[in-house]
């Protein structure tokens, strides 16, 4: 049964421009009472969900690289592969394969989540085993979690930035919480997006346990759903919210806490030991790879090494900006994160790449798996970030707790005990906007930083940049934030999706 699940949402992503990936699976290819009817049986459906968030047009891949490459933060190199050329170029259409392979992998993984969500009912009717009944309790706060993370990530990619005063007015996402009946083709308002996001959470957080979290999970925890409430909470502009699930996350009695750059053997930090082979104390949530079972390459184009395994020959380098913001010789996370090489091209550049992206260490020892790394959905250190911002978004702004959350985070990266830092009224926003980009660079929060700060942007050219596209001048509320709507999907047989401004 599984195995036909995942082979026609598969077909789904091949749709052609007269059927939409909203469309439901077909009831035929699933027979009714024989698909989920034991705790067996949802164990393998949300096996199947888990698998899907391995997709790398998602959190492997498209979903996380591209915003980052839109936005400010890296150029595009003479001779790159032209892969995300359009959203470098803010030249994004309806008909864009990396756009419409988004849309559909994270309505893909929706449909899965209804399919159980519409069935665990009746599987815990007939279910005797006390033991089994209380994990089928987690596992559907699971399933919400992961929805409610996919239609968050929905609404951030092909939505404007909330606002409290319009929401209610302004276009969100095409709600689905069913799978057998049908339901409208059309967009919901943005309020009621995230107020279903919001829903999600809560049920979530009443069948998880914090009593069972723990770092370095590959599955959605409670300290994963409050994370993504925190999250989810500031972007809504519910500054007290977001305080307050930061901080039930902050203050976990779990053990997740900041990495740090302590040395863990040799000269190796447990920072960079995160990155190399994807073990940390912050990481919170993250999809777990093994040597046969695997997402996309996170790293493919910063590095590109897998052309000749001599050399790099990165689409995309770092921002001068970027690597300037960084203090020099006491932020450990720039020599994590960044190496200055010679590449292959025949123009000799010779420029920092992006090795934190390298790939973990086990795969490559295994197979030769270069670049793949297990996407990190959540990491502690975003939960001080969010805080520090709330703390300073509030109608009495508390500048001092921001400061802290700020120093806190940072004295973990430095070196020496450095990284002390405090925010006032005048910096804060520059000063968080900077954190944010030393810390999550390429983890696919950029785009829509810009978009919720109503900031734009101006690229300057610089060494072997490709020309078109590096002197790019994008003002703030830029239509083109906000992703198109597929084509297939405004033209599909009953469709009522309103299109973007980024459409026309």
């Amino acid at each position: 049964m599984l195995r036909n699940i995942k082979t026609l949402i598969a077909a789904m992503l091949l749709v052609g421009a007269t059927s939409s990936c909203l469309d439901k699976l077909p009831e035929s290819a699933i027979p009714e009472g024989e698909a989920m009817q034991t705790f067996e049986d949802a164990e393998q459906i949300l096996t199947g969900i888990y698998a899907g968030l391995k997709s790398s047009s998602l959190f492997s891949g498209t979903l996380t690289v591209m915003p980052d490459i839109q936005a400010d933060l890296a150029y595009a190199v003479e001779d790159f592969s032209n892969t995300y050329g359009p959203a470098w170029l803010w030249n994004i259409l309806s008909t864009d394969s990396d756009v419409e392979s988004v849309y559909a992998g994270l309505y893909a993984i929706i449909s899965r989540c209804n399919f159980f969500l519409e069935r665990i009912g009746q599987v815990k009717q007939q279910e005797t085993d006390v033991d089994n009944l209380t994990y089928l309790d987690f596992y559907t706060g699971e399933v919400y979690t992961i929805r409610a993370l996919c239609y968050s990530k929905l609404i951030e990619c092909f939505c404007k930035a909330y606002d409290p005063d319009t929401a209610e007015n302004e276009l969100g996402v095409v709600l689905r919480s069913k799978y057998s009946e049908p339901e409208p083709m059309k967009r919901a308002s943005l309020k009621a997006s995230y107020e279903f996001v919001l829903e999600d959470l809560r049920h979530a957080e009443e069948l998880l346990d914090n009593d069972y979290d723990q770092y370095n999970s590959i599955y959605a925890t409670a300290a994963a759903a409050q994370a993504l409430h925190a999250r989810v909470a500031l972007y809504m502009q519910d500054f007290q919210t977001a305080i307050d699930y930061a901080s039930k996350v902050i203050d976990n009695k779990a053990g997740i806490k900041l990495t740090d750059v302590s040395v863990i053997s040799g000269s190796t930090t447990y920072l960079a030991y995160m990155w190399a082979y994807d073990w940390g104390t912050e990481i919170i949530w993250q999809i777990g790879y093994t040597s046969t079972s695997y997402g996309g390459a996170l790293g493919q184009v910063f590095l590109n090494i897998n052309r000749d395994y001599q050399h790099y020959y990165p689409d995309y380098v770092p921002a001068q900006w970027v690597l300037d913001a960084y203090a020099t010789g006491y932020d450990l996370r720039y020599s994590t994160y960044f190496q200055e090489v010679t590449t292959g091209y025949a123009n000799g550049l010779t420029w920092p790449v992006l090795v934190k992206y390298f790939g973990n260490q086990e795969l490559i020892a295994a197979d030769k798996l270069y670049m793949y790394c297990m996407p990190k959905l959540f990491r502690l250190s975003e939960q001080y970030l969010i805080r520090a911002e709330a703390y300073c978004r509030l109608d009495t702004p508390n500048f001092a707790a921001a400061g802290k959350d700020l120093s806190d985070l940072r004295q973990k990266r430095y070196s020496g005990g450095a990284g002390a830092i405090t925010v006032s009224a005048d910096n804060w926003l520059e000063t968080i906007s900077e954190e944010r980009v030393r810390e999550l660079y390429m983890e696919g929060f950029r785009l829509n930083d810009l978009k919720r700060w109503h900031m734009g942007f101006e690229r300057t050219p610089q060494s072997c940049s490709l020309a078109e596209g590096s002197s790019l001048k994008i003002e703030a509320d830029d239509p083109r934030f906000v992703w198109p709507i597929p084509r297939h999907e405004l033209e599909a047989p009953g469709s009522e999706i309103e299109p973007n401004e980024s459409n026309n």
